[in-house]
């Protein structure tokens, strides 16, 4: 009978501990232990490499944030923290948690840093100057390459600050591509030396629709902000430090509102103003003549000119500029939603249509093959410069560029042929990841589906990422995937932060492992202590 009675008694201690053990993304391997670790003040991190000295620093400031205090950090000894990361394949890791010490151990620094988020996440959720952390034996690495989520700053300028805070919940999730949309109709938001109009003029517009499009009126205030390249340069690097990469996406040739403003002669029509453009049932601010940066949200007809030589001189300069910004291997450069309405009337482009002997077909008009020919010219320059671009599914249209990775959000038929082209694609379908849409059916903030449609969390965690009807030859084209938060109706931090939570934990999982090892049962009440986190964080949520 003892023996039975100890059996049971071990039995609920274990279940006890693995209660305890709420990681979101849930690692592929949680074996929980008895006894806990127990940290404080004087607890030190084991650190030799620059790399882990980097990566001790940030969780002392996750500490000193959160909880009040940091660790001091030493280059030898057996006890405390020891941050250990070894030249291997793959961004795993390894975490044993035992009474005397936490050994946390990486194939990559990538590795080391996921098994430190992993460490925060068995910290407590209440503040004290001693933590408990439960002893357990942790095996894990993600299923997919590529983990990015997309902020758009062109609608909707947000501070340095919040910029940081973002890649901050990005790294907090095991995620490792933050994609910064920077310019759009609506606003030019980086810094070009050479043009100092696009942030001068390109920047600013002179108000904003009120409510849903077409809007309820105008709020008839100057609106606007942009980075300087020395912001930029100090947001790459805040994310650098994180092992998360910085995607800067540059749009062309549609959504080019805030550049044409500042620089006319970009447009197929320079003396046409934008009001003419602007959508009648919708409220203007302000001056009528001209080029203005956008009021209204929606797609627009005054895009690059495609036949102008000084086009692609413009984007090749602002390109010099922004790629030594980016240490990034890629560069987004847009290519959805560019209306043709101006090319068929265009002289210009209707002349360098003639000049290729470009013929329409049954699938695309000569417009559409015209925009195939802008993207591709793009991409030899920015190839040359040793980049690869990314373009959103929109770029297969008239034949995609040689070397290409593919962005697919209207559904994932963009990637699946993408992928059957053996290009490479990152699958970010608007029915699964575009975080702008509302989380629940009745939403009483404006959003961009207007209760018509919504996104639950249970649809982004139960995503299927790599789409099942690709072959064995065709699935690893799929890198990954990310979500998309679109600033329409999203103004300011608060707003942002209770779009993308708690559907950002969700999407952090259906990254991290495939869907036959995931549970929504089991990943609801993880949520439940990731919730606590949020408050701990100070960040606001859905159904908080």
């Amino acid at each position: 009978m003892r023996i039975v009675l100890c059996f049971f008694a071990c039995l609920s201690l274990l279940n006890l501990r693995s209660q305890e053990i709420s990681i979101i993304p849930q690692p592929k391997s949680v074996v929980a232990k008895s006894g806990s670790f127990i940290l404080n003040r004087t607890t030190p991190i084991v650190a030799v490499s620059k790399d882990d000295r980097n990566i001790a620093a940030l969780f002392n400031t996750y500490l000193k944030s959160y909880y009040g205090f940091s660790l001091p950090v030493v280059s030898k000894g057996s006890k405390g923290i020891l941050l250990t990361t070894k030249s291997a394949s793959g961004d795993g890791y390894t975490l044993d948690a035992t009474p005397t010490s936490i050994r946390i151990t990486g194939n990559s620094a990538a590795g080391t840093f996921y098994g430190t988020q992993s460490l925060i996440q068995l910290l407590p959720v209440e503040k004290s100057n001693t933590l408990s952390i439960p002893a357990v034996s942790i095996t894990d690495a993600p299923d997919l390459a590529y983990r990015g989520l997309m902020l758009d700053v062109g609608r909707h300028y947000f501070p340095v600050a919040f910029v940081k805070k973002y890649i901050d919940y990005i790294a907090l999730h095991k995620m490792n591509y933050f994609h910064w949309h920077l310019t759009e109709d609506q606003g030019w938001r980086i810094e070009i030396k050479k043009y100092p109009k696009l942030t001068s003029v390109g920047a600013w517009r002179n108000g904003t629709i009120i409510g849903n499009f077409p809007g309820k009126g105008n709020d008839n205030q100057r609106y606007g902000g942009f980075y300087t390249q020395a912001e930029v340069k100090d947001i790459v690097a805040y994310a650098a430090k994180r092992y998360i990469t910085v995607i800067p996406e540059i749009e062309m040739p549609g959504h080019g509102g805030g550049a044409i403003a500042a620089y006319p002669y970009l447009s197929c029509f320079p003396d046409k103003p934008t009001f003419d453009y602007f959508p009648k049932q919708s409220t203007w601010a302000g001056d009528k003549t001209g080029k203005q940066v956008q009021q209204a949200w929606g797609v627009y007809q005054d895009v690059f000119c495609a036949g102008k030589e000084s086009t692609f001189k413009f984007l090749e300069d602002v390109l010099n500029e922004v790629l030594p910004l980016f240490p990034s291997k890629y560069v987004h450069i847009g290519g959805d939603e560019c209306p043709k309405k101006n090319w068929e009337k265009c002289p210009l482009c209707q002349k360098r249509i003639q000049e290729l002997g470009i013929k329409g077909d049954k699938e695309h008009s000569p417009e559409h093959y015209l925009q195939s020919y802008f993207i591709q010219r793009m991409e030899k320059f920015i190839n040359a410069k040793g980049k690869n671009i990314i373009g959103w599914d929109e770029i297969l249209e008239g034949g995609l560029a040689p070397n290409a990775t593919v962005m697919s959000w209207r559904g994932e038929k963009g990637g699946i042929t993408a992928a059957r082209q053996k290009h490479q694609v990152i699958m970010t379908p608007n029915s699964y990841v575009y975080f702008d849409y509302q989380q629940s059916p009745k939403e009483d903030s404006v959003t961009i589906t207007n209760n018509r449609n919504s996104l639950p969390i249970e649809k982004v965690y139960n995503w299927k990422v790599v789409p099942d009807s690709l072959t064995a030859d065709e699935r690893p084209l799929i890198w990954g995937g990310q979500a998309n938060l679109w600033t329409e109706y999203i103004s300011n931090p608060r707003k942002a932060e209770y779009m993308l939570f708690p559907r950002m934990s969700a999407l952090s999982e259906a990254l991290w492992k495939p869907i036959q090892d995931r549970n929504y049962d089991d990943f609801k009440k993880r949520l439940e202590t990731q919730k606590k986190r949020y408050d701990l964080w100070g960040a606001n949520y859905f159904g908080k």
